[in-house]
């Protein structure tokens, strides 16, 4: 089963047992205070599982990301958008001894409230994430994914595809930053740093590039 399909059964058995816990505290609470418990009040269960659903979409979707609920410690920072930065390579050319020079790379957030899933896009090729979350460190929030990494065909000679991790810091609430390290089964690694962000989502690099220079000049 995929990811998306496992939150969806865990949303679904999270929603009826919260509805559950409600009935089984009310009609204890009205049992303690000596009252009858009426068996009709379980028509309203439906009810509720259709009340419950509506208010976790709604919180899933937009209330967590709102200014005033992103202050309380247990909601996940905010960071959807396209993020543009720069990935150093520590990698070294084996003949030569020369380093990779830095590039220009941007980073596509697609976020909720209880999912994230991450797209680095280069110039040759883009990483998705298998798996990504957001946690909480001490007093830092962290990113941190797995991904899979396609090079574009005309660099498939010298790039071949892998698989990699990175980690990275978020700075600043609303976020600022994001800053971290890479990892690759290649053996190789680098570093990431992220300090602007669009909250529109990139398709491609071209679309990233354009997205920033329109927003840099105005237009829309």
């Amino acid at each position: 089963m995929e990811l998306s399909g496992v939150w969806q059964v865990k949303r679904g058995v999270a929603i009826r047992i919260a509805v559950a816990v409600v009935v089984c505290v009310f009609a204890a609470g009205s049992w303690i205070s000596g009252h009858e418990v009426e068996a009709w009040w379980l028509q309203y269960a439906s009810a509720s599982v259709f009340l419950i659903t509506i208010i976790w979409a709604a919180y899933d979707l937009w209330i967590w990301r709102w200014r005033v609920v992103q202050r309380i410690p247990m909601v996940p920072r905010d960071i959807r958008g396209t993020w543009r930065g720069t990935l150093y390579s520590f990698w070294k050319d084996p003949v030569s001894g020369k380093k990779v020079a830095p590039k220009t790379v941007y980073l596509v957030v697609h976020q909720r409230a209880f999912r994230v899933a991450t797209t680095l896009i280069t110039d040759e090729s883009k990483s998705k994430s298998s798996l990504a979350g957001l946690s909480k460190i001490d007093e830092d929030v962290v990113l941190h994914y797995l991904y899979l990494n396609k090079p574009r065909a005309k660099f498939e000679q010298r790039s071949r595809i892998h698989h990699g991790s990175t980690v990275l810091e978020v700075a600043g609430l609303p976020a600022e930053r994001l800053n971290g390290r890479y990892w690759t089964d290649r053996d190789s690694r680098g570093e990431l740093e992220f300090a602007q962000r669009s909250r529109r989502l990139a398709d491609d690099f071209k679309d990233a590039e354009m997205i920033f220079r329109n927003e840099e000049t105005g237009h829309q």
